[in-house]
């Protein structure tokens, strides 16, 4: 993966999206890995791009862009999560009969991502850059190097913020 580009006159999210769209659906694919969902990365990304669209925004850097899809991303897989949890609570509107452990399967992962959710907003209270660099390297998918750039710390640096923050979610979510 290259890193992110230099800084540049700002540029609009949809010009950036259009430019970066497979690497966008890269980082839904590794989201969207294993997980008991129906939507497909296409439909992850045209929902980005909806939510950007939203708003007016322009970034100075590719490296920007990814920091603020990263974070839109976690929020985007968290309301599906919350979304599946009220939908098998009785708010669905159609009922469909699920054969073997299908439901359970697809509450286990909703109740995962909003555990996982709930552990980063605890680490943000104690280490908002660990944070960042979590939000980078996991849903956005950018290397220790890339993340570290997109922050302005340095390499060692980001990668202490990751070891810690991993040692952190870990005992959040076993405990």
């Amino acid at each position: 993966m290259p890193d992110p580009a230099p800084p540049s006159a700002a540029q609009r999210a949809p010009d950036l999206f259009a430019q970066v769209y497979d690497r966008l659906k890269a980082m839904a694919s590794r989201q969207l890995r294993g997980a008991q969902d129906t939507m497909c990365t296409t439909a992850m990304v045209h929902e980005l791009y909806l939510r950007f669209g939203a708003k007016d925004l322009s970034f100075a850097e590719q490296a920007e862009f990814f920091a603020y899809a990263a974070r839109a991303m976690r929020h985007l897989l968290l309301d599906r999560a919350r979304n599946r949890l009220r939908l098998h609570a009785g708010g669905a509107w159609h009922r469909t009969e699920l054969s073997g452990n299908d439901v359970r399967l697809a509450l286990d992962s909703a109740e995962e991502a909003l555990a996982l959710e709930a552990a980063i907003v605890k680490l943000e209270r104690v280490s908002p850059r660990a944070a960042k660099v979590v939000e980078l390297r996991y849903f956005a998918g950018l290397s220790i190097e890339q993340s570290a750039t997109t922050l302005g710390i340095g390499h060692r640096t980001a990668d202490r913020e990751w070891q810690f923050a991993r040692a952190f979610l870990h005992a959040e979510l076993q405990g």
